[in-house]
């Protein structure tokens, strides 16, 4: 998670590293949603993985970015992984590994494992469950209450711009203080 976590709103998205979608949203959106609504404790932002594949860079990064994580790592790397613009490969694991001063034979352990191979594919899952069968894909609930019939999760299936995520943050911001 990014940001508070008693913010009133969660932005959760559904993301593969090597999607070109995702890479726009991580350049062109999320740093003004970061600015406007995480830094600012409104909103905070979850990311699961998505890999559109059963296997290959984007299985591979998820777990690149879930071990930096068992380091304590896990938003260093997954902003390195974005900044590859999807060409990945073990040498850009490794690399990005030693960079945020990982301890390279605990990441190299993990990857090798695969230890987080079943909770990639759930959360891949859990995006199908949502409606979701491309990335990337989001949802917006309040951090708090659980989706009612009138008041539904929002779900945002693309890489809009930052105004259509503002429009429907500012909503439920609004709604919540009725």
């Amino acid at each position: 998670m990014r940001g508070q976590a008693n913010a009133p709103l969660t932005l959760i998205e559904y993301s593969d590293f090597t999607c070109g979608y995702c890479l726009k949203f991580f350049k062109d959106t999320w740093p003004r949603i970061q600015a406007r609504y995480v830094d600012t404790g409104k909103v905070r932002f979850a990311y699961r993985d998505y890999p559109r594949a059963d296997r290959g860079p984007g299985v591979d990064a998820a777990m690149a970015a879930r071990c930096a994580g068992a380091q304590g790592q896990y938003w260093a790397m997954h902003d390195r992984l974005f900044s590859e613009g999807g060409q990945l490969d073990k040498s850009v694991y490794q690399r990005h590994a030693k960079a945020i001063g990982l301890d390279q034979s605990r990441f190299e352990q993990c990857m090798a494992e695969g230890r987080y191979t079943n909770a990639i594919f759930e959360d891949r899952q859990e995006a199908n469950q949502w409606g979701f069968h491309g990335t990337p894909g989001f949802i917006l609930v309040r951090t708090a209450v659980a989706p009612t019939e009138n008041e539904p999760a929002i779900a945002i299936p693309g890489a809009f711009p930052f105004e259509m995520f503002s429009d429907e943050i500012e909503r439920l911001l609004a709604g919540a203080k009725k």
